[in-house]
Parts: C-alpha cells; structure tokens; sequence
C-alpha cells in the first residue's frame, strides 16, 4: 500500500479523521462533532492504540484523535508507531491529570494536545491545524506541564520537555551555532531547523534562541 506523504494530504478538501478511545461516549461525541463539518470525513473508530493502527495502515486518514490512555497499546506509542510508519498525523487526548504521560509524548517528538473536554471549534481548529502541518499545544495544557518543570536546571528542563532531535538542536544552539551550521550538522534544511526551533519556543515558552541558549547553560 502506498503511503501519503503529508504534503499529498488535504489535497481533496475533506479532511479524513480516525477517532481512537476506550470510552464509547467520547468516541460518539467526537464522531458527531465530525459529521457536522463539511471538510471533514469521519473515517472511523478504535477502542486501543493496536486497532488504531491496523485502522491507519487501512484507510490512510490525515489525522487520528489519540486517546493517551487505553488499554493495551496507550496513545502514545501508537502515536510512534503511527510516526514512524507515516500513517496520518497525532492528535493526542488528554487531562490535566496525565503531566507524565503528557511529557513523555512530548519527549516523542509528538505534536499535538488537546484537552478533552475542549469545546467543539477548539477540537476542529486543532485538527485543521495539525492537518495543515502545524503544532497544536493548548496553552493551558503546555503551562500546565511547565510549572511541573520549571524548577528543574539547564539541560535537565530541556530533556524533560524536548524529543530527542528538539534536544541536539537546543545543545548546537547553546554552543552557539547558527540555523545553517546546525542544519549542516545534523543533515536538515534551513525550515526544518526553524520548524524544530519554533515548536521548542513553543514547549519551553521561552521568546527567543539566546533564551534558549542561556537556559541550557544554566546551573
């Protein structure tokens, strides 16, 4: 089967969105919300991360709501998997009551949370958003997680927010490196190293790279 690469994505105008959660409730009332929409396409529902990713490999959706907690295979390494096999793009469902499991997705490389029980236009921004190649950080969650870290010292504060490609750049950034040398570095083109500088800002809350910078050097 031919994998869609995410620029092919959206080409057609409806949006083709997967649901995964244990809880039947949600899973109805996300598909409902779907059905409302006339960009997008509900292309089914799983109740584990392991169904959601034989879903995947089946209907090529262009985004798939995660639950973070299921039974068997959770949301985040189905998230990885569905990464690495570039199935569709993550979206990950989530509470105030995950900060854990909410960084070790961040720590993944994953970029998109919303919380739950967000209102319905916040749910289908996020999922136009992350379908057009954005990041989706909901504020309130990602201030959430930081205040968890804030305490924590230079290089640990990034390695407790940052994937393991994020951290490399925060370290070549912190030796002083410009975009274009870390991007020969590490084999990246100058977007590509933007992009990753951009959603590092966005974890961190950090405003510039010299921020960056001076956090990692930190004591």
């Amino acid at each position: 089967m031919r994998r869609i690469s995410y620029t092919e994505r959206g080409v057609a105008g409806m949006i083709k969105v997967l649901i995964a959660d244990d809880d039947a409730i949600i899973r109805e009332g996300l598909r409902m919300i779907l059905e409302t929409q006339e960009d997008m396409e509900f292309m089914g529902a799983a109740a584990d991360g392991k169904n959601a990713l034989t879903l995947c490999r089946e209907k090529n959706p262009d985004v798939v709501m995660l639950d973070i907690r299921m039974p068997g295979m959770d949301g985040i390494e189905a998230a990885q998997r569905i990464l690495e096999e570039r199935l569709s793009v993550p979206l990950l469902l989530t509470t105030f009551d995950e900060p854990d499991l909410i960084l070790r997705a961040l720590r993944a490389g994953i970029s998109g949370y919303i919380l739950k029980n967000s209102p319905a236009e916040r749910i289908l921004s996020a999922i136009r958003a992350i379908n057009a190649g954005g990041t989706v950080f909901q504020a309130d969650v990602l201030e959430f997680i930081r205040s968890r870290v804030s305490s924590q010292a230079g290089s640990h504060f990034f390695e407790l927010l940052l994937s393991p490609r994020e951290l490399e750049i925060v370290k070549l950034i912190a030796e002083g490196l410009s975009n274009k040398e870390i991007g020969e570095k590490l084999y990246l083109t100058n977007g590509t190293v933007r992009n990753h500088i951009s959603t590092i800002l966005e974890k961190t809350g950090l405003e510039h790279r010299t921020q960056i910078a001076v956090r990692y050097l930190k004591d």
